[in-house]
C-alpha cells in the first residue's frame, strides 16, 4: 500500500478557562460555580443537517477511540468537523483536568471540546452552559456521580441534550455518564448496592431509580450497568430488572438491563443497532413478573435471556432479536452459575442466506480476494494474520448510495493490522490506521459515485502476526 502515515492531530487552537457564577431566572437564587474549560477552536461549527444520532454507551468513564470515532463520523456523515461537550459532576482528582476532551481532540473530525465541571442542580439552568450545549453535537457525560446527573431532570440541560439528539448529532457516556443515558436510571442517590444485597432484597434502600429524562429513540425500556464483568454485577441488573417490571418503570411487562464492560462501548446508531467495541457487553431480558420480589425478602426470577456480546457483534434495539440468547435464573436470592458465559438456546439464521465469511488463504491479492458480495447484513468477516506480512482481501459490493460502517476488532494484544476500503482499480477509499498491537480500526465510507459496486475490504499485517482471529462487522445505513 507504499508508505504508511499515521494520523497526528493539530494543536489545540484554544484553550479558555472561566468560571461563572450566574443567576437563575425561574428563582432569582445565586448558582453554585460552574468550571468551563473549552480546548480546539474558539468558534462552533455551523451546518445546515446532521446525520445522526448516534450514541456511545461506555463501560468505564474512559472515552473509547474507536467508538467514539465511529459516532463522530455517522453524525457528520464523514464530512467536515463537529463540536464537543463534556458534563462533568466533579473534576477529576489527578492528572489531566479535562481527559475526555484530551482524548476526542485527538480524533479525527473534532473542532472543538468543551468541559463542564458542575457542582449543583441549578448549574442544569445556567444559560452558558445550556448555549455550549445547545451549539455541540455530541454531549458527554464523564464517569462520577449520576445521582448529580439525575439531578438535572427536568432543567434547561436536560432539554439541551435532548435537542442536540434531535438535530442529528448525538449523547453517550461512561461509568456514571452510561447509567444516565437509559430510560430507567439506577441513580444510586442512597449509595452504591452489590449484586449479593440486590439479589438478597431487591428493594434495599439503596436501589433507587430516577426515569423520564432521556429516552432515546430505540432504547426504550432499558437499565444501563458499569464495570459489568469487573465488579459481577449481573445479580444487581437482574434484581434492576425485576424492580422494573414489578414496579412498572417500563411497559409491556419487560425491561432490558444493558451490561457493559471496562474498556468497552456500545455504539447505537440512528437505525437503532448497537455495535460492540472492546471486550464485550451484556443485553439481559426480563419478559415476565418476578416470582418473588419484596422488600426485605430474597428475589426468585426464572429464566432471564441474556445475549453476550463479543468485539464487533451486533443487538438491535430497533428489532429486538427472538434468538441468540441463553437462560440464566434467580431462586431464592441465589443465581445459576456462569452468569456471564452460556450456550444460546437458539441461533439466529438471517433469512435469504449467511452473513459470515472466514478468510481462505491464500487471499493476499484482489485477484484472489475471498468474495463475500452475497453475505447478508450485517455481516462479519474473520482471519487471522498469518505472518508479518500477510494481507487479507474480501470482495464486497455497495449500491449506490448506501453507507456503509466497518470495526475490525482486534484481538488483545496479538498483533496491529491496518484497515482500507479500496474500489475496484485497488485505490484507496478510506482507511483506518490505529497504533498499538490489538487496538481496533473501523471506518466509513458512502458509495456516491457511479460506475462499478465492487470494492474490497483489505486487512494488512503492519506489525506482529499470529493465529488469533480478528472479526469485521460491516453494517449498512
Amino acid at each position: 500500500m507504499g508508505t504508511r502515515f499515521r494520523h497526528v492531530s493539530p494543536a489545540s487552537t484554544a484553550v479558555v478557562l472561566l468560571t461563572l457564577a450566574a443567576t437563575l431566572t425561574s428563582t432569582g437564587s445565586a448558582q453554585a460555580a460552574a468550571t468551563r474549560i473549552r480546548s480546539g477552536s474558539s468558534s462552533d461549527v455551523s451546518r445546515a443537517s446532521w446525520q445522526g444520532p448516534a450514541f456511545t454507551m461506555n463501560g468505564d468513564g474512559k472515552i473509547v477511540p474507536a467508538s467514539m470515532s465511529a459516532a463522530i463520523d455517522a453524525i457528520r456523515g464523514g464530512v467536515g468537523s463537529l463540536d464537543v461537550v463534556v458534563l462533568a459532576g466533579s473534576a477529576p482528582t489527578s492528572g489531566s483536568t479535562t481527559p475526555e476532551c484530551d482524548a476526542a481532540m485527538s480524533l479525527p473530525g473534532v473542532n472543538s471540546c468543551t468541559t463542564w465541571t458542575l457542582t449543583a442542580a441549578a448549574d442544569g439552568n445556567n444559560s452558558q452552559v445550556n448555549s455550549d450545549i445547545r451549539n455541540a453535537e455530541f454531549v458527554y457525560f464523564a464517569g462520577g456521580d449520576q445521582c448529580r446527573y439525575a439531578a438535572w431532570k427536568g432543567s434547561a440541560l436536560e432539554a439541551s441534550v435532548e435537542s442536540v439528539a434531535a438535530k442529528g448529532g448525538g449523547s453517550g457516556g461512561g461509568s456514571a455518564g452510561h447509567h444516565i443515558n437509559s430510560p430507567v436510571v439506577y441513580d444510586a442517590c442512597k449509595g452504591s448496592v452489590t449484586s449479593a444485597e440486590a439479589l438478597a432484597n431487591p428493594y434495599d434502600s439503596h436501589i433507587t431509580f430516577t426515569t423520564g429524562m432521556f429516552d432515546w429513540a430505540n432504547y426504550s425500556g432499558v437499565i444501563n450497568d458499569s464495570h459489568f464483568t469487573t465488579r459481577d454485577r449481573m445479580g444487581r441488573t437482574m434484581a434492576f430488572v425485576a424492580r422494573a417490571i414489578k414496579d412498572g418503570r417500563t411497559s409491556g411487562g419487560k425491561a432490558w438491563g444493558v451490561g457493559v464492560e471496562e474498556g468497552s462501548s456500545l455504539l447505537l446508531d440512528k437505525n437503532g443497532t448497537a455495535t460492540l467495541y472492546g471486550k464485550e457487553a451484556f443485553v439481559v431480558l426480563g419478559d415476565h413478573q418476578p416470582e418473588q420480589a419484596s422488600s426485605g425478602k430474597p428475589m426468585t426470577f426464572s429464566d432471564y435471556k441474556i445475549w453476550r456480546l463479543g468485539p464487533g457483534q451486533t443487538y438491535d434495539f430497533k428489532n429486538r432479536p427472538t434468538c441468540g440468547y441463553y437462560h440464566r435464573s434467580v431462586t431464592n436470592g441465589v443465581t445459576d452459575p456462569d452468569l456471564y458465559t452460556g450456550t444460546p438456546q437458539s441461533t439466529c439464521s438471517p433469512s435469504g442466506g449467511t452473513s459470515t465469511l472466514a478468510e481462505s488463504e491464500a487471499n493476499d491479492t484482489r485477484a484472489t480476494a475471498d468474495d463475500a458480495t452475497a453475505l447478508t447484513y450485517p455481516a462479519t468477516l474473520t482471519g487471522s494474520m498469518q505472518s508479518t506480512s500477510d494481507r487479507d482481501y474480501f470482495r464486497v459490493a455497495f449500491a449506490a448510495g448506501e453507507r456503509v460502517t466497518i470495526l475490525c476488532a482486534i484481538p488483545d494484544g496479538a498483533y496491529d493490522a491496518d484497515l482500507y476500503l479500496l474500489d475496484s482499480n485497488g485505490s484507496t477509499l478510506a482507511r483506518s490506521v490505529n497504533d498499538g498491537a490489538g487496538t481496533d480500526e473501523s471506518l466509513t465510507f458512502t458509495r456516491t459515485a457511479t460506475g462499478s459496486s465492487t470494492y474490497y475490504v483489505e486487512l494488512d499485517a503492519y506489525q506482529g502476526s499470529g493465529s488469533s482471529p480478528y472479526t469485521c462487522t460491516l453494517t449498512k445505513g
